[in-house]
């Protein structure tokens, strides 16, 4: 990370000048709780220690200046008028976060912003949340907005929603924004309201497979799968007119009206049923510090998500299969929208290594191709950095 933090700041220097503000944001995974945001259910989400830099500063202009150091890449764009989006992608993810300012009536002009980081795309670390909670995180601090962590991560949403066109619930940009070192976040993605549970980190360390698969199949499957949910709710909003999401059905009227719903429809609707239990009694594993449970409730929803949800893949499949026979494995699940990306194991940080190594070999040996592997803590949310914290490896 050091060395991202020299090349961003080197890069700022010289394009703006020596006056910046520098903004830490952190990816994310979600330790348990898949598919359940967009139901008003529960998600256990935590940041962790890869994250997106950004320095930033104001430039008395109306231009917004932007360079990716990661694509190496310039954009310029004038924000006095209406922001248009750009052909390019990167720059939209920012300059949604300036749209929803607008919208929200606060006074933005010109910047200049340099970042880059070490979150890997597109494999289910929220790269894009990073850089939305970064930006506001940073213009907030630059014109001295008041702008609670709950707002910047509502306005972050939209951002990729409204501005990006991507359906994102709201967990990533809430768990980027509010992280917290040595704790996981247990999220009620309705209420939004939220408590920290104790992640120990001595004991374990958080372990991302990435089968390199990225599947156009993902999001069109993700529409299908919350049009399914929604068709569940309908029917079953005939029995009980209370039911609003799936989050308010329990598993035995559910199957009181197994017949009323298409096969299909109650799979997925059983599925989310069930993965909503498991975030709760996940929470209570966490923070009775019982490894064991949680990690069993990690391959129960990752079988919920092969087989009643369907979202999984054969490549994320041989990776938990494989991981649930390795020693020092708590337990290991597909992380995600599903159809490829990573795999979340616990591992008994004693083990890491042995796990890497076999995981890798027999992977390779079933499947083919090489996988890449990431080790990650559970880290803090979105700051600023101090001239001191620049050092910090982590």
């Amino acid at each position: 990370m050091q060395d991202i933090i020299q090349k961003i700041t080197t890069e700022f220097t010289n394009r703006f000048g020596e006056d910046y503000t520098l903004i830490k944001s952190p990816g994310r995974v979600n330790l348990i709780g898949e598919h359940t945001d967009y139901n008003g259910g529960f998600v256990l989400p935590a940041a962790i220690d890869k994250s997106i830099i950004l320095a930033l500063s104001l430039n008395s202009t109306d231009e917004c200046r932007l360079f990716s150091l990661d694509k190496q890449e310039a954009y310029e764009a004038d924000i006095a008028g209406e922001i248009r989006k750009s052909e390019k992608a990167w720059p939209n993810y920012l300059l949604g976060v300036v749209d929803q300012l607008r919208k929200h009536d606060y006074e933005v002009s010109g910047f200049d912003c340099v970042f880059g980081g070490n979150v890997p795309i597109g494999a289910g670390m929220s790269s894009s949340a990073a850089l939305e909670g970064g930006v506001l995180y940073g213009l907030r601090e630059l014109f001295d907005l008041d702008i609670g962590p709950l707002e910047m991560a509502k306005m972050a949403q939209k951002a990729e929603n409204e501005f990006v066109g991507v359906q994102c619930g709201i967990m990533d940009q809430f768990a980027s924004l509010n992280g917290r070192e040595g704790y996981a976040i247990k999220l009620d993605c309705r209420s939004l309201e939220f408590e920290y549970v104790p992640f120990s980190q001595e004991q374990v360390r958080i372990v991302l497979c990435d089968t390199g698969v990225r599947r156009e199949l993902a999001s069109s499957e993700y529409n299908v799968r919350r049009e399914q949910c929604e068709e569940g709710v309908g029917v079953l909003q005939k029995f009980d007119a209370s039911i609003t999401s799936l989050r308010d059905v329990e598993l035995a009227f559910l199957l009181r009206h197994q017949q009323e719903l298409d096969p299909t429809v109650f799979k997925r609707c059983k599925y989310v049923v069930e993965e909503n239990k498991r975030v709760i009694q996940a929470g209570k594993d966490l923070a009775q510090h019982d490894l064991e449970a949680f990690g069993q409730r990690m391959y129960q929803s990752h079988a919920g998500l092969r087989f009643a949800y369907e979202v999984s893949c054969n490549e994320l499949d041989t990776l938990v299969d494989i991981a649930r026979d390795t020693d020092g494995v708590y337990g290991a699940r597909m992380m995600g929208g599903g159809f490829g990306g990573c795999t979340i194991n616990l591992v008994d940080r004693a083990q890491v290594a042995a796990f890497t190594k076999r995981i890798k070999k027999e992977y390779a040996e079933k499947m083919g191709p090489e996988i890449d592997i990431y080790q990650t803590n559970v880290s803090r949310g979105t700051h600023v950095m101090a001239e001191t914290q620049v050092d910090i490896r982590n």
